[in-house]
Protein backbone atom coordinates (compact mmCIF):
# COMPACT_ATOMS: atom_id res chain seq x y z
CA UNK A 1 0.00 0.00 0.00
CA UNK A 2 2.86 2.37 0.84
CA UNK A 3 4.44 1.71 -2.55
CA UNK A 4 1.27 2.88 -4.28
CA UNK A 5 0.32 5.88 -2.14
CA UNK A 6 3.75 7.52 -2.00
CA UNK A 7 4.12 8.12 -5.78
CA UNK A 8 0.50 9.24 -6.02
CA UNK A 9 1.04 11.72 -3.20
CA UNK A 10 4.27 13.06 -4.68
CA UNK A 11 2.91 13.36 -8.22
CA UNK A 12 -0.32 14.91 -6.93
CA UNK A 13 1.60 17.50 -4.95
CA UNK A 14 3.75 18.39 -7.93
CA UNK A 15 0.71 18.60 -10.22
CA UNK A 16 -1.21 20.84 -7.81
CA UNK A 17 1.82 23.07 -7.37
CA UNK A 18 2.15 23.39 -11.15
CA UNK A 19 -1.57 24.16 -11.51
CA UNK A 20 -1.53 26.87 -8.83
CA UNK A 21 1.68 28.37 -10.21
CA UNK A 22 0.28 28.44 -13.74
CA UNK A 23 -3.02 29.94 -12.57
CA UNK A 24 -1.23 32.68 -10.64
CA UNK A 25 0.96 33.57 -13.60
CA UNK A 26 -1.98 33.56 -16.00
CA UNK A 27 -4.02 35.86 -13.76
CA UNK A 28 -1.06 38.20 -13.43
CA UNK A 29 -0.49 38.41 -17.19
CA UNK A 30 -4.19 38.97 -17.91
CA UNK A 31 -4.43 41.76 -15.34
CA UNK A 32 -1.20 43.34 -16.60
CA UNK A 33 -2.50 43.36 -20.19
CA UNK A 34 -5.77 44.93 -19.04
CA UNK A 35 -3.88 47.75 -17.34
CA UNK A 36 -1.49 48.23 -20.27
CA UNK A 37 -4.31 48.43 -22.83
CA UNK A 38 -6.22 50.96 -20.73
CA UNK A 39 -9.27 48.82 -19.99
CA UNK A 40 -9.11 49.69 -16.31
CA UNK A 41 -10.91 52.66 -14.82
CA UNK A 42 -12.22 53.39 -11.34
CA UNK A 43 -15.26 51.14 -11.75
CA UNK A 44 -13.37 48.14 -13.05
CA UNK A 45 -10.54 48.12 -10.49
CA UNK A 46 -12.55 45.69 -8.36
CA UNK A 47 -11.76 43.02 -10.97
CA UNK A 48 -8.05 43.46 -10.41
CA UNK A 49 -8.22 43.29 -6.63
CA UNK A 50 -8.15 39.72 -5.36
CA UNK A 51 -10.57 39.95 -2.44
CA UNK A 52 -10.05 36.33 -1.44
CA UNK A 53 -6.34 36.77 -0.73
CA UNK A 54 -6.22 40.42 0.27
CA UNK A 55 -6.44 39.68 3.98
CA UNK A 56 -9.34 42.07 4.46
CA UNK A 57 -11.30 39.79 6.78
CA UNK A 58 -9.57 39.07 10.11
CA UNK A 59 -12.02 36.24 10.85
CA UNK A 60 -10.55 34.20 7.99
CA UNK A 61 -7.13 34.59 9.56
CA UNK A 62 -8.58 33.56 12.91
CA UNK A 63 -10.08 30.44 11.32
CA UNK A 64 -6.77 29.28 9.91
CA UNK A 65 -4.94 30.16 13.11
CA UNK A 66 -7.38 28.03 15.12
CA UNK A 67 -7.16 25.12 12.66
CA UNK A 68 -3.36 25.12 12.71
CA UNK A 69 -3.24 25.58 16.49
CA UNK A 70 -5.58 22.68 17.22
CA UNK A 71 -3.87 20.49 14.61
CA UNK A 72 -0.53 21.16 16.29
CA UNK A 73 -2.06 20.54 19.70
CA UNK A 74 -3.30 17.14 18.48
CA UNK A 75 0.17 16.25 17.24
CA UNK A 76 1.67 17.21 20.60
CA UNK A 77 -0.93 15.12 22.44
CA UNK A 78 -0.21 12.15 20.17
CA UNK A 79 3.42 12.32 21.26
CA UNK A 80 2.39 11.55 24.85
CA UNK A 81 -0.48 9.09 24.25
CA UNK A 82 0.57 5.48 23.69
CA UNK A 83 -1.20 3.75 20.80
CA UNK A 84 -0.77 0.74 18.55
CA UNK A 85 0.83 1.06 15.12
CA UNK A 86 -2.39 0.13 13.29
CA UNK A 87 -4.66 2.13 15.59
CA UNK A 88 -7.04 4.74 14.16
CA UNK A 89 -6.50 6.89 17.28
CA UNK A 90 -4.10 9.41 15.64
CA UNK A 91 -6.50 10.06 12.76
CA UNK A 92 -9.49 10.39 15.06
CA UNK A 93 -7.73 12.70 17.51
CA UNK A 94 -6.42 14.87 14.69
CA UNK A 95 -9.86 15.10 13.03
CA UNK A 96 -11.56 15.88 16.35
CA UNK A 97 -9.09 18.62 17.22
CA UNK A 98 -9.39 20.27 13.79
CA UNK A 99 -13.19 20.07 14.11
CA UNK A 100 -12.98 21.65 17.55
CA UNK A 101 -10.98 24.55 16.11
CA UNK A 102 -13.56 25.05 13.36
CA UNK A 103 -16.43 24.89 15.87
CA UNK A 104 -14.76 27.53 18.03
CA UNK A 105 -14.35 29.70 14.94
CA UNK A 106 -18.01 29.17 14.05
CA UNK A 107 -19.19 30.31 17.49
CA UNK A 108 -16.90 33.35 17.43
CA UNK A 109 -18.20 34.38 14.00
CA UNK A 110 -21.81 33.82 15.06
CA UNK A 111 -21.31 35.97 18.17
CA UNK A 112 -19.63 38.69 16.10
CA UNK A 113 -22.47 38.85 13.58
CA UNK A 114 -25.22 38.99 16.24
Amino acid sequence: MHDVLMPIGILGTIALGFIFFTRTLTNYFIKKKMVDKGYVDKESTSILIDTKNSGGNPLVTLKWALVIFFGGLALVLLEFIPYEHDSPLPYGLFALSISLGLLIHFFIVRNETN
